[in-house]
């Protein structure tokens, strides 16, 4: 919920910061910069809340700490790549890729009912997936439409 308040929010406050600046309202930047300003939220995660989002992966991944660190670097790196006019269309497909490679883990963690703030297994469980699953497809659609089509 608090990526998709942070993706919203920024996307409003850009919104109305294009008008004032460039006189029209550009959405298109707007939904870029809210994306990336979304992505660098979700990265701080990896780094805070390590512990409970190891807990997110399966025993036969090695290294997990490593690859939650290695995440969130990914996600500071898309949203820098989502901002530069040349790599904005590469760094949209890979982002796609990304979010479809991390639904398995969700869907993983909750199996496990992860909660990944705290580090417990006491998360909400498997009805996290009826928002968490139309999430990735909003963020999946998201990045297409402001990386890739326009």
């Amino acid at each position: 919920m608090k990526p998709l308040i942070a993706l919203l929010s920024v996307l409003v406050a850009s919104i109305l910061i294009t008008r004032i600046f460039y006189g029209e309202f550009d959405l298109v930047l707007s939904g870029r910069i809210a994306m990336s300003v979304m992505l660098l939220f979700t990265a701080v995660a990896h780094f805070v809340f390590t512990r409970g989002m190891t807990m997110m992966l399966p025993e036969i991944f090695p290294y997990k700490t490593a690859m939650i660190y290695l995440t969130g670097v990914v996600e500071i790196a898309a949203a820098a790549g989502l901002l530069i006019p040349g790599w904005r269309v590469i760094t949209g497909w890979l982002l796609i890729v990304f979010f479809m490679l991390l639904l398995p883990a969700n869907v993983y963690a909750a199996q496990k009912h992860v909660d990944y703030q705290k580090g417990t297994y006491n998360g909400s469980g498997l009805t996290y997936l009826w928002f968490r699953i139309p999430l990735q497809v909003l963020f999946i659609l998201w990045t297409y439409w402001v990386a890739i089509k326009y």
